[in-house]
């Protein structure tokens, strides 16, 4: 209990104090996180909603692959893109290992299947006559789509916070991808991590409350966002 309560004092002095090396792990964590989670809501939700939208053979294999891939193992990712950007591998020449680069393209590899899963299941729960009500009206197939997304927001808000969840806790494939290097690729996760490996405990209790801190706020402003468009 002693360890927890100094870790809790720990943590409020390096925020009010404005720890210069926590503000810099901090801000990077919420940028690589931001960015993935940007790259993953322009691609999830165009394949989730082109998926649902349209019939194809082999469109239940598609949406199994999908699924599967909302619980996708971040370490199995990070092997994945390192075999990838490895100096020997295909994108080797890009020379982005152990860079935030890296790290943004892993944890949007790991994003992008939960936004697209969960837009593909809001666009199907619609009424199955609405996109027929729709064009009836004179809408073009894009404004079609554009309402029925405009209809499934609320769906997608949700998509938008377990995508930032699932990647601002992840750590397996930020650290084999960035490499937990001081001042360029160390995160809160990692660096929580070696601070534990360290047993420095009161500093990994510190940073892990930040990090709940931080995922708290984002997640608390997109659900007001959220439930302020569930009220109108």
């Amino acid at each position: 209990m002693d360890l927890i309560l100094q870790g809790i004092i720990k943590a409020f002095h390096l925020i009010v104090s404005f720890d210069p090396e926590v503000i810099s792990i901090t801000w990077l964590s919420l940028k690589i996180s931001g960015t993935a989670t940007l790259i993953s809501l322009f691609v999830g939700v165009s394949v989730g909603v082109a998926v649902a939208l349209n019939d194809f053979f082999g469109k239940r294999l598609v949406i199994s692959i999908i699924n599967t891939g909302m619980g996708l193992p971040p370490v199995v990712v990070g092997l994945f893109v390192t075999i990838m950007i490895w100096r020997s591998g295909p994108f080797g020449f890009l020379e982005i290992l152990y860079t935030p680069y890296a790290m943004i393209i892993a944890q949007a590899v790991i994003a992008t299947p939960i936004v697209m899963g969960i837009s593909l299941a809001a666009i199907q729960n619609l009424p199955p006559n609405l996109r027929l009500q729709i064009l009836s009206l004179g809408a073009s197939r894009l404004q079609m789509v554009w309402v029925l997304v405009k209809e499934s927001r609320l769906p997608l808000l949700a998509a938008v916070m377990a995508g930032f969840g699932g990647v601002i806790s992840e750590i397996g494939a930020s650290i084999m991808v960035g490499g937990n290097i001081k001042g360029y690729t160390r995160v809160l996760t990692t660096a929580t991590v070696m601070e534990t490996g360290k047993g420095n405990f009161d500093l990994a209790i510190a940073l892990a409350i930040i990090l709940l801190l931080l995922a708290f706020t984002i997640n608390f402003l997109l659900t007001q966002i959220q439930q302020r468009q569930q009220s109108r």
